[in-house]
C-alpha cells in the first residue's frame, strides 16, 4: 500500500516541477543580464549544478535535525 506521503508528493509533483522550472529560469535571465556574452550551455551547467548542491546541503542539514535517509 502506498503511504499517504507519498499520494501527497505525488499530488504536489506538476507544481513542484513547475516551481523548479521558474527557479532555473529566474537565474538564467540573471546570467544574462550579468554576462553580456553569455555560454548558455555552460551558464545552465553550473546553474543546475548549483542547485544541485543546495538541494544536498538542504538535505545533509535536515539529516542532522530528522530521520529522512
Amino acid at each position: 500500500m502506498v503511504k499517504i506521503e507519498q499520494l501527497e508528493m505525488n499530488a504536489q509533483r506538476a507544481q513542484l516541477n513547475a516551481d523548479m522550472k521558474s527557479l532555473v529560469e529566474k537565474y538564467r535571465s540573471i546570467f544574462g543580464w550579468n554576462v553580456p556574452e553569455i555560454d548558455e550551455t555552460l551558464s545552465d551547467r553550473l546553474i543546475f549544478e548549483a542547485l544541485r548542491q543546495a538541494l544536498n546541503d538542504i538535505e545533509g542539514k535536515l539529516a542532522k535535525s530528522t530521520d529522512i535517509r
